[in-house]
Parts: structure tokens; C-alpha cells; sequence
């Protein structure tokens, strides 16, 4: 009898975060399901590592195809204590990370838990996917997104991924999503903005803020524009960051 696939669910909001639940519930006629999950927010850690501080990981619930741990550590943290501990067994056969409270596109794959994730799982050599809604409200309606979450999964799970290759898929907040659309990562940049206040002792502290500016809004082929025509954005990424295209040119170079 062939087994069931498992997998291994992880993400950067906290184990009880409503996006996780909701991945929770989309995934697990497809599957067993072990998540493991920071014990709380641990947003924009991007490839963060605990080193200074003993990790714990505690066990929430157990039943037949679904166990949840938490950890005191980031999602990268997390994805590396399950691969050691709760997988000495068996390889998950996928790993899926969120699904996150706002967008991941563009250059915010660079900083994000959700993704740290799904990094540190590519490097492992295990199929991975980032999932993002584009919405921070804490009751965000997760639901149109489902069958398009449930086809990809079911493509992941039986096709895989090539080794050092992973998903990046940011849906917009919609209840009208046009399908699934394959697209490239935006060009784009925070402009950053930092709200000064002062502590009733005297000392400065600092609050980050600012808006996300899109490079290339004209450009067709890119996460952001596919979100914006309402459809949920599927961005192959690869955890090999050499460029190529510099390399050659550096060839003519007096390198000594």
C-alpha cells in the first residue's frame, strides 16, 4: 500500500496564526501534516538562526494525520529542528510555509520568515512552497484561494521540484481570483521611513515604516502585475544566487 505523502508545515506568524490554520485545513486531505511554528510573530527574519539562547520545541496536539509543535526559535529554526528531530524516520515530501499575513513579492523574498523557510528546505533538497496573502488584517479571508492552493500542492507533491528550486506565491486580496499565473519577480525597493518618537525618559527610539515602490510597473511578466490583474502569482526561485550573465562579462577582466 502506498503511503500517504507527508509534510512538513512551517511559517513566520506564529503556530496560531489564521493563515496557518487555513493551510492546515487545505492540505490535510492531501496528506499527514506535522507542523512546527514559532511560538509567536516572528515576521521579517528572513535566513535568522538562534545561536545565543537554548531552542525548546513543545508539542501542541497529536492526532491521526496532524501534529503541531511549537518552537521558541525563527522559521528557519523551526524547518531545521523538524528535519533532525521530527523526520529521522522518513524526508518530508514537501514543505510549505504560511500562509503569511501580506505580500512576499517582489524583493520581500529577501526579507521574509515565510521564506526563510522555504529556503532553508530547498537547501535540504526537499520540494517547497512560500505562500502569501496579500492582506495584514488578522480575519483575512483566505477562502477563494483554496482550490488554487490545493491544485499547486497536488502538483508539487506529485512532480516535485528540481533540486535548489523553490515556489514564491503571493495571492491578492480578492474574492474574484482568475487562476494560477507562472511570472518573474518584480524589480522593486522599499522606500523606507522611520517614525522618531520620545521616550518619556528622554531616549530617541525608532518605528520602521515606509511603502513599497515598484521599479517596472509597465512590465507584464511580474509578480506584482499578475496580482494586480487579480491572478495568484507562482514565482520559480532558486536558492543559487550566482550571476551568471556578470560572470561571463567578468571574463575579460585583469583579475590577477
Amino acid at each position: 500500500m502506498k503511503e500517504r505523502p507527508l509534510m512538513l508545515l512551517s511559517n513566520d506568524d506564529g503556530f496560531s496564526a489564521p493563515g496557518l490554520a487555513f493551510l492546515v485545513d487545505v492540505l490535510r486531505p492531501l496528506g499527514d501534516l506535522i507542523v512546527c511554528a514559532p511560538d509567536t510573530a516572528r515576521s521579517g527574519m528572513s535566513a535568522a538562526i538562534t545561536a545565543t539562547v537554548p531552542l525548546r520545541m513543545r508539542l501542541i496536539s497529536e492526532e491521526p494525520g496532524l501534529t503541531i509543535y511549537k518552537t521558541n526559535g525563527t522559521p528557519v529554526d523551526c524547518v531545521k529542528l523538524a528535519l533532525n528531530y521530527l523526520f529521522k524516520d522518513r524526508k518530508p515530501d514537501a514543505v510549505f510555509s504560511g500562509i503569511n499575513h501580506g505580500t512576499n513579492a517582489s524583493v520581500a523574498i529577501h526579507y521574509s520568515g515565510t521564506l526563510g523557510a522555504v529556503i532553508e528546505a530547498c537547501i535540504n533538497d526537499i520540494p517547497a512552497v512560500g505562500l502569501s496573502l496579500d492582506s495584514h488584517t488578522w480575519n483575512a479571508d483566505f477562502e477563494p484561494s483554496r482550490p488554487l492552493i490545493r491544485c499547486l500542492a497536488e502538483q508539487v507533491l506529485s512532480k516535485g521540484l528540481p533540486r535548489g528550486s523553490c515556489l514564491n506565491v503571493n495571492i491578492p486580496n480578492t474574492s474574484d481570483l482568475k487562476g494560477l499565473r507562472l511570472c518573474r519577480q518584480a524589480r522593486g525597493r522599499w522606500v523606507e521611513e522611520f517614525d522618531e518618537r520620545k521616550h518619556p525618559r528622554g531616549d530617541h527610539y525608532y518605528w520602521l515604516t515606509g511603502n513599497f515602490y515598484n521599479d517596472e510597473p509597465e512590465s507584464e511578466d511580474t509578480d506584482m502585475h499578475a496580482m494586480k490583474e487579480g491572478y495568484v502569482a507562482v514565482v520559480p526561485s532558486c536558492i543559487d544566487m550566482t550571476d551568471y550573465r556578470l560572470m561571463q562579462q567578468m571574463q575579460g577582466w585583469d583579475l590577477k
